[in-house]
């Protein structure tokens, strides 16, 4: 994900923003801060996994009334009042970081995960995605991400052909259905830069035709109540946000059809599958990387 001026290579006064909280409380900072900033990162404090630290770029000066509204807002909503680190960097030396940290990135049996800056010929034995590594730092890394693609591999043999990705960002698992399945796939953001990033990775990859990249409101979105029902939903979002929509995700979920959520931490699993069991779906796996949680559901036939 990256607001629409990503890509150029002028140089910018840039920051690094980082933050340290506990895990319960690491979906709703990375949230607040990936609204406004270029890039989030996560990495663990302490080797028991209980505090991480959230690092995050943006230019200096940029979205400041945001970014204070936005943390506001989380620390209400947490009682944390965890403070907010800053330091300056230069442009040239935070791509060159973050090429540094963006090695191939190899998820499940099928995935590679590059960067533009990777000049080595990718394997020929994998679906090979490309991002830009100026505005693709941690992709490939977040176990949220990780564990959708692992996921989308155990259920590939199903042959979904109409699939949605609900909150697309940039557009990395519907990137990873329409290569894998050779199907169209409606990719959906409530944020416009998503979108725009979404749509410029897909015609990266050569697969610009098979993704429609909008803009909308989740569940209330033209398009995709137009294209209703489907038999193949990516919600990689956040467990709140997921339990409010499980009405909606059911009843725009085909018969047979599966849904694959994640974005939520181990903790919240149980919270989130109880939202969707009450929907009438089942759970048919629970998938686990590191703090984070991917669930399988499918909606009975």
């Amino acid at each position: 994900m990256a607001p629409s001026h990503i890509g150029t290579r002028h140089a910018r006064a840039l920051e690094t923003l980082s933050i340290v909280v506990e895990e319960m409380h690491v979906p709703l900072f990375e949230q607040a801060l990936l609204g406004v900033c270029d890039t989030v990162g996560m990495f663990e404090e302490d080797d028991e996994q209980r505090y991480w630290r959230l690092e995050a770029v943006k230019e200096k000066g940029r979205n400041e009334e945001e970014l204070d509204n936005a943390l506001a807002l989380v620390r209400a909503m947490t009682g944390v009042e965890a403070p907010l680190h800053r330091q300056n960097i230069e442009a040239e030396g935070w791509l060159a970081r973050t090429q540094e940290a963006f090695p191939p990135q190899y998820v499940g049996r099928r995935f590679c995960i590059r960067g533009t800056h990777l000049q080595e010929t990718p394997p020929s034995n994998k679906l090979n995605i490309t991002l830009d590594a100026g505005i693709a730092f941690g992709s490939g890394e977040h176990g949220s991400t990780r564990g959708c693609l692992r996921a989308l591999e155990m259920i590939a043999h199903r042959h979904p052909r109409h699939i949605l990705d609900m909150g697309c960002g940039s557009g990395i698992l519907a990137m990873a259905a329409a290569s894998l399945l050779h199907r169209p796939v409606l990719a959906v953001d409530i944020e416009p830069w998503s979108v725009r990033v979404a749509a410029s990775n897909a015609r990266l990859n050569g697969i610009g035709p098979l993704l429609d990249c909008r803009f909308g409101n989740g569940w209330h979105t033209e398009a995709v109540r137009r294209n209703a029902p489907y038999d193949l939903v990516f919600a990689n979002i956040l467990a709140r946000p997921l339990c409010r929509m499980a009405k909606d995700l059911a009843r725009n979920l085909q018969a047979g059809g599966t849904a694959i959520l994640a974005g939520l931490l181990n903790t919240q699993a149980r919270m989130v599958l109880v939202a969707h069991q009450r929907q009438g779906l089942v759970l048919e796996k629970q998938l686990r990387e590191g703090p984070w949680s991917t669930l399988i559901l499918r909606k009975p036939a």
